[in-house]
Formats: C-alpha cells, sequence, structure tokens
C-alpha cells in the first residue's frame, strides 16, 4: 500500500503557489502582449534607421537567459533605490521578455500578409491605420496566434525561474515541501500535474480557435 506524509496542507501550499505562478503569468501576458503588439507593428512598418536599434535592444531580452535577468533586476533595485517588490520586478522582467518574443511574433504575422493585398486596400482608399485594423490585422492574427498561445505557456513554466528571487511560486512550493517530507518524486509529480492542469485548457482553447478559423475559411 502506497504512504505519503504529503497532507492537504501541503496540497493548500502548492496551490497558493499555483496561484501566485497565475498571478505572474498573467500580468507578464498581458502586458508583455500589448507591448509586443504594438513594437511588432513598429518593426513591420518602421524605416531601417528605428528598426535595427529597436531589434537590438529586443535582442538583449530574448538572448540574455531569463534566470540571468531576474538576479541582475532584482540586484539593481538596491542599487538605484527601486522600491519593487519581487512580485513587481518577476511581471516587469516577464513581461519585458514576453514583449521581446511577442513583437517577433507580430512582425512575423504582418510579414505574411501579401503585399498585393495591402496595396489594394490603399488603392481602395484605406489610410494606413484602416489598412491595419481592417485588412491585415485579421489576417495576421490567424498566423500569429499559434505562436503566440506557445509563448504564453512557455511563460508560465518559466516562471519557475522567479523563486530566485524570493517569491513562493507552486515550483518552489514543491521544493519547500520536498525538503521537508523527502518524496521528491511524488510531489514534483503532483507539480506536474497542476502545471497540465493550467495548460492543457489553454492549449485545446487555442486549437479550437484555430479550428473554427479554418472552417470559416
Amino acid at each position: 500500500m502506497f504512504n505519503t506524509a504529503l497532507t492537504q496542507r501541503d496540497l493548500v501550499f502548492m496551490i497558493q503557489g499555483a496561484a501566485m505562478t497565475l498571478n505572474i503569468t498573467l500580468f507578464a501576458v498581458i502586458g508583455g502582449t500589448v507591448a509586443g503588439v504594438f513594437l511588432g507593428l513598429v518593426r513591420a512598418s518602421a524605416p531601417v534607421w528605428i528598426n535595427l536599434p529597436l531589434g537590438a535592444v529586443l535582442d538583449v531580452f530574448r538572448s540574455v537567459p531569463l534566470l540571468i535577468q531576474f538576479v541582475l533586476a532584482n540586484s539593481f533595485r538596491s542599487v538605484i533605490g527601486l522600491n519593487w517588490s519581487p512580485f513587481t520586478i518577476a511581471c516587469v522582467m516577464l513581461g519585458l521578455y514576453t514583449a521581446a518574443y511577442c513583437t517577433e511574433i507580430v512582425r512575423a504575422g504582418v510579414s505574411s500578409v501579401p503585399l498585393s493585398t495591402r496595396r489594394a486596400a490603399r488603392s481602395l482608399g484605406m489610410t494606413w491605420a484602416q489598412d491595419i485594423v481592417y485588412i491585415t490585422s485579421p489576417i495576421a492574427l490567424r498566423t500569429s496566434f499559434p505562436g503566440w498561445i506557445g509563448l504564453a505557456l512557455s511563460v508560465m513554466k518559466d516562471t519557475a525561474l522567479v523563486s530566485w528571487i524570493g517569491i513562493m511560486e507552486l515550483l518552489r512550493a514543491s521544493q519547500t515541501i520536498v525538503t521537508r517530507i523527502q518524496e521528491p518524486m511524488f510531489v514534483l509529480f503532483i507539480a506536474g500535474l497542476i502545471y497540465f492542469a493550467i495548460s492543457f485548457p489553454i492549449s485545446r482553447l487555442g486549437a479550437r480557435l484555430e479550428k473554427r478559423w479554418q472552417t470559416n475559411d
């Protein structure tokens, strides 16, 4: 018979950690997506003298490991006297990380719209803004959406790194319980199930929306 020292209070503790994971993911994905859409439109339309430096800055957030970004941001907080909580730092840095990747997803989506389609819209008298809203965005959305879903799920899993700056999210809560009861396989299995329970509905929703769009084509 299987015996475990895992208690109901431990499960509640892990669920509280999962709630923190969801909170950080929500703020980071929303903020990063809003910034990424704006920057993606800029990168898809701006001249080279704007595009190159903007791309270089975004490359920093994509290239430097996220853990290093968290640690450096948390260290600079005290150096420059910025009174931000670890939660705020986690949301901001993950939001910038999300924006860096979302920018390229949006740029690729906009670039996938045939140039002839956009020229036809302009020849009908549409302004640049009308072209973006009514012609380019609906087409680019279908191209970009799968990549955005993958990014959102990746950000959710990357919240495990915020434990390095003192936040008790799901993985750190699990590690704390493992240290006490010494049942790593079972506790991490439960943590994996919780991550799956969060991720699976999102991925299924994305697949369902994609299928609906294909049906309506």
